[in-house]
Parts: C-alpha cells; structure tokens; sequence
C-alpha cells in the first residue's frame, strides 16, 4: 500500500513564496521629498512634457513639441482630434491628468477657484408638468382610486360600515372609469390588474360586512371567474363564510371544498383552517363523523386547541366514550408555545436587569401569552365539565379520571378548579352533603386554593342560615388570601345578618379596594348604607352599580327605592319606569309603580299598573284589595266582585273577603245572591257579628221569617261580647299591672277577626249607605323580588357567586346581593 505513497523532495525545489520580499525602489513614496528631479518636474512645466516616441505611422504631421517656457506648435492629427498639450480657445490643454480638482490654466490667469461650477448661476427651471396631458390624468385617477381604497378600510376598522361601503362603491365606480380611459390611450396588456383586483375585494369584503350578502357573493364571483387575476380561487373560502353565516351549509361545504383543492399543500397553515371551517360546518348540520374525520385530520397534522375542542364535541355527540378520552388527553397534550412565568421574575438585583423584565412583564406579547394561556384553560376546563358525568358510570368517577389526566399534563393548576366543579355538580344536584365534604378536602391546599373552597363553603352555610359556620368559613377564606374579594364579601354578608351595618360596610369597601369591579360588594355596601339611612351615600353607590350594569333589575329597583325614601316619587316613577323596560313582567314593580301613581293623585295610571300586575301575578292580596277598593268607589261594585273572590280563594279564613262579596251583591241590587251569600258566610263563621247584622238587615227588608232566628242569635252574641269585654276591663283594673294590660290588649287583638281592619267601614254601609271607602294601604316591602317569577316569595338572602376562581357556580349577578 505504500508503494503508491510518494513523499515531497526537501530540496532541488524552487521556493513558492520567493520574491514576495522584493522591493523595487522607484516606488518609495517616502523618499520623493528628498528626488530633486520630481521636485523640479513640480515646479516647473518639465513633467509635463510627453515621452519621446516614434511616430505614428497613420498621422500626417509630426506631433506638436512644446518647450520648457510652454509655447507650442499646433498640429493636427489626420483625424482632426486635438494633441495633448494643444491651445485651444485660449485654454492650454494639460498635457496629462495630473493636477487638482478644478485646476485649468485660465485659472492661473485671475479666474476664481470654483471646483462646483456655481459661478454660472442657478440651474434652469424645471419643466412645467403638463397636467392636461392623458397620462397624467390617469396617474392622478389612479391615484384617488387607491386614497378611496385607503379610506374605506380605514373608515371599517373603525367601526364606521357604512362610510366603509360608500367609499370602496366611489373607488369602483372610478376605477372603471380609470380602465375605460387607459383602453383608449394604451393597449389593454397596461391595464393595472392589482387595482382592480383590490377595488372589487375591499367592495366584496364591505358588501359582506353590511350583511349585503347578495351583492358580496356577486362581487366574488366576479373575482373567481376572471382568469386574469392570479390565486383568485382562494376567495372561494370568503364566499364559502358567507354561505356559513346565511346557513346554506351544503354550499358552504362545497365552497370551502374547491378553495382547498385550488390551495397548494405548500400553504399548509390556509389548508388547515379551511379544514378547521369544514369541520365546524359538518357539526352544524349533525354529521358528525365528517367532522370528526376533519378534525382528526387536523390533529394529525397540526394540533390545535380549537381542533382538539371541537373533536371532543364530536365524539360527545356520538356518544363515543373511549374516544372522547383519547381526544381529551389530546387536547391536553397540545403544546402552549408560550414562555414559563419564571422569566418574568428578576433571578438578581441588577438595576438594568429588573428594568427590562419589568418593561416586559405586560408588554402586548405577555398580554398575548396571558390570552392564550386562558383561552387553553377555558377549552379544557368545558371540556372535563362536558366530558366528565358520561365517560363513566358516574359524574364523580369521571371527574376523578379527568383530574388524574389533568395532574400529569403542564394544567397541573386546573386538578384544583376542576375538584371545586365537582362540588359544583353535588350542588346541582342537590346533594349538599357531599358537596360540602368535597370542599373540605381542600382546607389543607395552599392558600388559593383554600380560599376558595372556604369561600363556597361558607356561602353553603349562609344559605341555610347557620351564620356561626357561616362566619368560620369566612374567616378561614379571608385569612388564606386576604385579596380574595369574594372571602371580604361573604365575610361583609354574615356580619350583615347579624346586624353590625357598620363593620359589614368596613368589608365590603375591603372587597372594593382589592377588585373595584367587585360589582356584589358595591351592591351590599349600598344596601349597607341604606339600612343605616345615609341615602346619599346609598343612592352614590347604586348609581356607580348603573354605569356598570345598565340593564340590572335589582340596580334600578333599588335607586327607586332610595329616591322614594328621599321624598322623591318623580325619580322614583322615572327610575321604575327603567325597570319596567328591562323587566316588563315584574308584578312588584308594577304595582310599587301604581302604588306611586296613587300617592300622587293619578288614579287612572294606578289602575293600569294594578292590573298590569295582578294579570301577572293573581295572587297578590294588597292588589286585589287595591282593585277592589277601586271599582267600589267608582260605582262599579260588580267588577269588584271578582276581585274580591279571588282573595276569598287565596285566604279562605278570612271573613271579610267573603263579606265584601256579599256587599258587592247587596249594593249591586242582587239581594237574593247577597242573602245567600250572607248565609254561606254564617255557616262558615256562625259567631262572626258583621255577618249577622247584614243577615237582619236584608231579612228585615225583604221581609222574610228568618229575621227573628238572626235577631236572636245577634242579641245572644252582642250579649257575650259584652260579657267578655267586661271581664277583660275588670282584669285590667284588678291587677293594675303592665304585664296584664300588654297581655289583655294582645289578647283582645288576637280573638277579634283579622276582619276588623275594615270594620269600621263594613258597619257603615248598611246603615249610612255610603260608598266603600279602601283603607290605607299597607307600605310596601322594599325588598326585591325577583322579575323572572311571579309568586311571592321572601327577599334572599345570600349571594352565589360569580365564575372566578373564587367562585362556584355560572350564575348571574345579584347571587351574591344581599337583599334587605
């Protein structure tokens, strides 16, 4: 093998670098101070003198010989060029290139240095530009079409539709106008095909924005179907959105179906959105497995959040329990891409360090990482909700299986969240129980965690009263996480109850200074200082609530209420009148609204809101008496009596319904059906007195028999009243003590009929014929009842909480309020 290696020659061989060293002396720079010949060519005109060579054989004369004084001989060149060295209009020509900037010989004759040339003035005005010229009016048509199209986007990014859609019509009436004009100057291969493709797509684009999606999909098709207009194909995808929002699904299908067949697989990032489209349309109209086709496609492809969502609501909707577990365990696997909170925390205490990491702590990128970071916790939080009472035998077992799963992925934080759901669900299902030993099982967690639990525990308790755990749970919560503005609030309700006003207003302003969107301790702190009197401070507080709730019942009852209690009744009207919009079938607002009207004088305007509320909600005593009251005084005692039927049904042991019936009839002329009325009274109440003495009244005047049977019975009643009025009165005189008179006129109250109210005006219409006279009418319960239910029910009193992580239930605002 070594007999093919051959080895270098160390010597006999010339060196590769030899001569790189040399130096020749005639190009020492340095030394050309001390070269008298060169500084003698310098001075003098020596070294502009040609070398002597032979003459060329072409040139008729001999070329010119200048002297050492610089006179010469003008010769010409049988070409006529003139030699170097030759005078020429009074300017000598140097001999060589070898002089200054701007160096000539006139300039050694008097003539200024000027090396730019400004001694011949300023340079000639431009051309004017003729504006009349077809060129230049198409540049500037051309150039208004392009501002129009400039100004419609604009005009639609800021919310302004229809300027967006007057504009982009302007730019393409004048970009046809702008093709017409260039076809007359031009040939047709010049005409500007970016402009008019971006004039009829920003058309189409706001055509479609304006739900005019007729015009918008004309718009497209003539994009599609113009073969000059390169990768037109993919608008087939807007058009297919079109079709999407107009709910043609099959065309939407189909649309989207070309613009991927035209789409190359290069763009694979387009092709899988346009999957993502086709699976959504296939969910919306029930095939399933087509979806679920689209989406496993894309999850082999590229793994999405939205994809690995949507996938999961597809096996859902088949019921495929296994697959929905491999899909859940999909999503979870699906990469953030976002950096970890620990670059966001200073490892030193380097000052430039901690500027930037504070610069970029909520910079649009954090801020975009904190979005997505929610956005995944949202898919997989609804996802083990969804997913988890059917994957197994039960809900429980499920979510156990899903907190598992949840534990072992990068949602570590997500097992707590979804154990408080649990809880959730045994309170949904009414099994409060196991709902609260759920809750316990977090008492030992770290402190967010604990918070929350306690928070919702002691909610649990609070609405079943018992304030004591109640208050313990508030505590426990407050003291794992004193910024928890739900713990502040809760702790603020069970103080309430126990009516210290003024520390639960300390918790509530708490809660308000750590969250100030806390929207449930604004509430209650109004409620607080409603309670206290400081109506002021109340009506502030109800007001800053309005500016952030504008359609909140219980916000705008209350500020009614506040006015009404400042003596205000035509803010209080006003203020109901808002109520009524939002909620239109709110009996109780209604009838506080007739019940205003009334106060006022406006008696029409009460009988509309009255019976506004009693068509709502039949079963409302001081409605009904109001009703009543109100046809008896207008003459119209017939239309009283169904009213007062009605409230005879809703207390069936109250006499004086039932004798308002009665006189309804009598004073309507029916005497037959007032007697039998009477009669059926006395049958049910045989020792009620009111009822007798109209029973011998009418018997009296109609002249029937019976009138001395009642007469008796009458006398023998009046007789033991009288009795035991005068027992009473020497009881009261005999022990002269106040336990004796408090427990007498207690009992003289609780042993009469609860009748007795109208008593004095039931005695009066027999004898006096007067009209009924309603009594006063009770005030009003101030306390909210809620417009989505009718019947009556007592005020609430606690608040569920809002979705956070605090909270534990999705339910509305004023779960949490706690009412007066």
């Amino acid at each position: 093998m070594m007999q093919n290696v051959h080895l270098a020659p160390e010597a006999d061989e010339d060196d590769l670098y030899s001569g790189y060293n040399d130096y020749n002396p005639t190009y020492d720079a340095e030394e050309l101070e001390n070269d008298t010949a060169f500084q003698q060519a310098v001075r003098t005109s020596h070294g502009r003198r040609p070398p002597i060579t032979a003459k060329i054989p072409s040139t008729a004369v001999a070329r010119p010989v200048a002297t050492g004084y610089g006179s010469k001989t003008s010769l010409a060149s049988s070409t006529g060029r003139p030699v170097t060295g030759a005078v020429q209009d009074g300017v000598t020509r140097p001999m060589t290139a070898v002089r200054a900037a701007g160096f000539t010989k006139a300039a050694l004759r008097g003539s200024a240095f000027d090396p730019l040339g400004q001694s011949r003035g300023p340079a000639p005005p431009l051309e004017a530009k003729n504006e009349d010229s077809p060129e230049e009016k198409i540049r500037q048509l051309e150039k208004k079409v392009n501002e129009l199209v400039e100004e419609s986007c604009i005009a639609n990014s800021c919310g302004d539709l229809k300027l967006a859609l007057e504009k982009a019509k302007d730019a393409g009436r004048k970009e046809r106008v702008l093709v017409r004009q260039r076809e007359q100057i031009t040939s047709p291969e010049n005409i500007n095909l970016d402009l008019t493709y971006s004039v009829l797509f920003n058309l189409a684009s706001q055509y479609s924005a304006n739900e005019m999606y007729a015009e918008a999909l004309n718009t497209y098709q003539v994009i599609v179907k113009n073969k000059m207009f390169s990768n037109a194909g993919r608008l087939k995808v807007n058009m297919g959105n079109i079709y999407l929002k107009q709910r043609n699904y099959s065309k939407a299908i189909k649309f989207y179906r070309m613009a991927l067949d035209q789409i190359p697989s290069v763009h694979k990032e387009m092709r899988i959105k346009i999957m993502q489209n086709i699976g959504v349309t296939f969910i919306k109209t029930g095939q399933y497995s087509d979806a679920i086709n689209s989406f496993e496609h894309i999850m082999s492809m590229a793994p999405s959040l939205k994809a690995g969502f949507n996938l999961i609501l597809s096996y859902f909707a088949v019921g495929d329990r296994e697959k929905m577990k491999k899909a859940f365990q999909r999503l979870i696997a699906v990469p953030l891409e976002i950096d970890e909170d620990d670059k966001y925390i200073s490892p030193s205490d380097d000052p430039h360090t901690n500027l930037v990491i504070e610069a970029i702590k909520n910079d649009h990128l954090r801020q975009m990482e904190r979005e997505r970071k929610a956005m995944a916790e949202k898919y997989i939080m609804t996802a083990a909700k969804l997913i988890a009472p059917v994957i197994e035998a039960s809900f429980a077992v499920g979510y156990d299986w899903c907190v598992e799963v949840v534990k072992g992925s990068q949602y570590v934080e997500l097992a707590n969240d979804l154990e408080i759901n649990k809880a959730i669900t045994y309170l949904r299902q009414k099994d409060f129980n196991q709902a609260v030993e759920t809750l316990k099982m977090f008492e030992k967690k770290d402190s967010r965690v604990k918070s929350a639990a306690a928070t919702n525990l002691s909610f649990l308790y609070f609405l079943e009263n018992e304030f004591a755990q109640a208050s313990s749970y508030a505590d426990l919560a407050v003291n794992s996480d004193r910024y928890n503005p739900s713990a502040l609030t809760n702790k603020g309700n069970t103080v309430f109850a126990n009516g210290d006003y003024e520390k639960a207003a300390e918790f509530y302003k708490e809660a308000l200074r750590n969250d100030s969107s806390c929207t449930e301790a604004l509430y209650n702190i109004g409620l607080t200082y409603k309670k206290l009197n400081r109506l002021d401070e109340a009506l502030d507080c109800f007001l800053k609530l309005h500016a952030i709730l504008r359609n909140s019942a219980q916000v705008l009852y209350q500020i009614a209420s506040v006015y009404e209690l400042m003596d205000d009744p035509s803010q209080a009207m006003e203020w109901l009148m808002q109520l009524i919009s939002v909620a239109p079938t709110d009996s109780r607002a209604l009838s506080k609204l007739g019940g205003l009207h009334d106060s006022e004088g406006d008696k029409s305007q009460a009988l509309q809101y009255y019976y506004e509320s009693y068509r709502y909600f039949p079963s409302n005593i001081e409605v009904i008496e109001w009703l009543g009251a109100y046809y008896i005084d207008t003459q119209f005692c017939e239309k009283a009596i169904q009213y007062f039927e009605r409230a005879a049904l809703i207390q069936p042991t109250q006499v004086k319904w039932q004798l308002m019936v009665a006189s309804c009839f009598r004073r309507s002329g029916n005497y037959q059906k007032a007697l039998d009325t009477y009669k059926d009274i006395h049958r049910k109440f045989p020792e009620n007195v009111e009822c007798l003495r109209f029973l011998v009244r009418l018997c009296t005047d109609i002249g029937l028999k019976e009138v001395q049977e009642y007469a008796t019975k009458l006398k023998r009643l009046e007789k033991m009243k009288e009795i035991r009025e005068q027992r009473t009165k020497s009881g009261r005189d005999g022990s002269g003590g106040s336990r004796s008179r408090r427990e007498g006129s207690a009992g003289s109250d609780s042993g009469g009929s609860k009748g007795e109210r109208l008593s004095a005006q039931l005695r009066a219409l027999p004898g006096a014929g007067e009209p009924y006279e309603s009594c006063s009418s009770k005030e009003l319960d101030a306390s909210y009842v809620d417009p989505l239910g009718p019947q009556m029910e007592r005020p609430k009193t606690a608040a569920k909480k809002r979705v956070d992580e605090d909270d534990f239930a999705d339910e509305e605002l004023g779960d949490d309020l706690l009412p007066e």
